[in-house]
C-alpha cells in the first residue's frame, strides 16, 4: 500500500470514529499500518502521517481519557474539516480558467482541467472579459515545482545560476516571493541573500537542481506593490522594460478600473483595493509600469473602463493615444460623406489637459 492510500484510509477512519482512536486501534484497523515490522517502525510511520495531515490543513485533534491521562486517542474535528459551499462569481471563474492555463503541457494540466470542469458544473459561466483570454506563456520547467513549494513554505532556495554576461554559473541563495512571466519567460522574484537585494532570476538560466531549505527559513517579507526586483533586473539586462523612475524609486502605476471590466489589465495587477471617494465602486489596481509605451497602449485600449490615477507621465501617454484615436474618428466621419454626427474630441480639463469623460462625476462614481 502506498503512503497516499494509507493516509486516505486513516482520514476515513478518524472521521467516522464515534469518539477517538488510540494508536493500538489505528495499528489494528487501518490498512497499511500492519506493514510496520515492529513498534518503533509503527511509531515513526504514524508520527509522519500525523504531521502530513496537519500540513494539509486537516484538523487532527488529540484526546485523553478522563480516568487515564496516558490513554491518548485521535480523531478529526468534523466542524473544522467540512468546507463551506463554494460560490464563485463569473469573474472568479474567469480568473481560475486563465490561471489553469499555466499548467498547459505540465504535470498538473489534467488535474487543473478536471477541477475547472467540476467548478463550472456548479457555478455560472466565466465573465466575457476573461472567458476568451489566452495566456501566451511557456510551460513550467523542472525548477518550477520546487520554487513554488519554497514560496508556499517560506523556505530559502539554493541554485546555480548563469547570468546573461557570465559564462560559468554562480551559486545563489534566494528567499523566493513570486513566480512571474516577463517577455515570454518564467522568472522567480525574491530577495538575493548573496547580494542582499531584491532580484529576479530567469528559470532557464538556473543550472542543476533547486535545493529547498527548511520551512519558515525565509525572513525578508516582500513589500507589496513596490515592483522591486523587476527594476533591478531591467537595469542589468535592459530586456524587461523600464520599471524604475529617474529618481530611483519604483515606477508603479495606480489605475481605477470598473467592476468586472478590463480583464487583461487585472491580470497584471500587483495589488488591488476598493476605490474610495470619487472612485467608490471602482477597483484601484497597482501595476508595474515596465515599458511605459506598451502599458499606455494597453490601458488606452480599454477606454472608459480604465482611468490612470498616477504616475503623470503614464496618464499623459494614455491621454495622447485617446486624443489621436478621437482625431482619427473625426477625420473618418468627415470623409465618408454620410449624415452621421462627427465624433468630437473628448472634453479635457483646461488646467491639466486630462480627458474628463472617463472620470465619474460627483454622485455618479462607478456609473459615469
Amino acid at each position: 500500500m502506498t503512503p497516499a492510500e494509507r493516509l486516505l484510509d486513516l482520514v476515513i477512519a478518524l472521521t467516522h470514529t464515534e469518539h477517538r482512536m488510540t494508536k493500538a486501534d489505528v495499528r489494528a484497523t487501518v490498512n497499511g499500518y500492519s506493514q510496520a515490522s515492529n513498534d518503533d517502525a509503527f511509531e515513526r510511520m504514524f508520527e509522519r502521517d500525523k504531521v502530513t495531515l496537519r500540513e494539509l490543513g486537516i484538523p487532527l485533534v488529540t484526546l485523553t481519557d478522563d480516568a487515564h491521562g496516558d490513554d491518548i486517542g485521535y480523531r478529526i474535528d468534523l466542524d473544522g474539516y467540512d468546507l463551506p459551499r463554494v460560490d464563485l462569481s463569473p469573474a472568479e471563474i474567469g480568473v481560475l480558467s486563465v490561471a489553469a492555463q499555466v499548467w498547459d503541457g505540465a504535470h498538473l494540466d489534467l488535474p487543473a482541467r478536471r477541477a475547472l470542469t467540476k467548478l463550472r458544473a456548479v457555478s455560472p459561466a466565466a465573465s466575457g472579459e476573461l472567458s476568451g483570454h489566452v495566456l501566451r506563456i511557456p510551460p513550467p520547467s523542472a525548477t518550477f515545482d520546487p520554487l513554488l513549494s519554497a514560496i508556499a513554505s517560506r523556505a530559502v532556495v539554493t541554485f546555480g545560476y548563469r547570468g546573461a554576461t557570465s559564462s560559468a554559473p554562480a551559486q545563489r541563495r534566494v528567499e523566493p516571493w513570486q513566480l512571474v512571466v516577463r517577455d515570454g519567460a518564467w522568472y522567480v522574484l525574491g530577495h538575493d541573500l548573496v547580494r542582499d537585494a531584491e532580484r529576479m532570476f530567469r528559470l532557464t538560466r538556473i543550472t542543476g537542481a533547486v535545493k529547498v531549505g527548511a520551512r519558515g527559513g525565509a525572513t525578508h517579507p516582500r513589500v507589496t506593490g513596490t515592483g522591486g526586483g523587476l527594476g533591478a533586473t531591467s537595469r542589468a539586462s535592459g530586456s524587461i522594460g523600464r520599471t524604475v523612475g529617474d529618481d530611483g524609486a519604483a515606477d508603479v502605476a495606480r489605475v481605477a478600473v470598473r467592476p468586472e471590466r478590463a480583464g487583461e489589465v487585472r491580470l497584471r495587477a500587483l495589488a488591488a483595493t476598493p476605490g474610495e471617494a470619487a472612485w467608490s465602486g471602482w477597483d484601484v489596481l497597482e501595476l508595474a509600469v515596465g515599458n511605459a509605451d506598451d502599458l499606455a497602449g494597453l490601458l488606452a485600449g480599454h477606454t472608459d473602463a480604465v482611468v490612470v490615477l498616477e504616475p503623470p507621465h503614464l496618464r499623459e501617454a494614455v491621454v495622447t493615444r485617446l486624443r489621436a484615436a478621437a482625431g482619427l474618428a473625426t477625420v473618418g466621419t468627415a470623409t465618408t460623406g454620410t449624415e452621421t454626427d462627427p465624433v468630437s474630441e473628448p472634453a479635457t480639463d483646461p488646467a491639466t489637459g486630462d480627458i474628463q469623460s472617463s472620470a465619474p462625476t460627483t454622485g455618479e462614481a462607478g456609473r459615469g
